[in-house]
């Protein structure tokens, strides 16, 4: 059921338009800061208590799908808070992270994007969104990866910052020599 106002149509659960549409702007300059480098200013978009998580995944049968995607305390290819990845960012900056040395070349492209208000509270939202991270390192190494986050996002006086973040992975088997990349 949809609901019209005198400027905007909305869905029961569903951000308006104007949440929406600041939603999408942040996760575009999201992604040029991190396909700029500048992960030290990214950091600023994560909030405190911040719970960054991308679970392993495996194949399964149809009637096992339930199990294809790794539970809280299993294996996980990230499952960090605010101050590891500022202990990631310092060492990227030190020079002594040599996966990173050249560095690599990202683009960050952000799709699909949905809002909903979070049941957590009224400055809490609730955004999916689809990406496809592109990343070139050196003359030949090229890894792609698509998948999908979901992200708890929190209204401050700075304005929106990730409290959680979900990544999954479509492909279950990473042709990447590492994962040194921001998602």
């Amino acid at each position: 059921m949809t609901t019209k106002t005198s400027t905007t149509t909305t869905t029961p659960g569903r951000a308006d338009r104007d949440t929406h549409f600041e939603v999408e702007q942040f996760y575009y300059a999201e992604a040029e800061l991190l396909d700029d480098g500048r992960f030290a200013d990214w950091l600023d978009l994560l909030a405190e208590d911040l719970d960054y998580w991308m679970p392993t995944r495996t194949n399964r049968l149809r009637r096992q799908q339930a199990l294809s995607i790794a539970a809280r305390g299993e294996a996980a290819y990230f499952d960090e808070t605010k101050e590891s990845l500022a202990w990631r960012i310092r060492r990227f900056d030190s020079g002594m992270a040599w996966a990173e040395d050249p560095p690599s070349r990202t683009r960050h492209l952000v799709t699909n994007v949905t809002v909903r208000h979070a049941d957590s509270g009224e400055n809490d939202l609730l955004a999916r969104s689809a990406f496809l991270v592109y990343r070139n390192r050196l003359e030949r190494e090229v890894t792609v990866f698509a998948g999908r986050r979901t992200d708890l996002l929190r209204r401050t006086e700075q304005g929106l910052r990730v409290a959680r973040r979900e990544i999954l992975l479509d492909q279950n088997v990473l042709q990447a020599k590492n994962i040194s990349t921001f998602f």
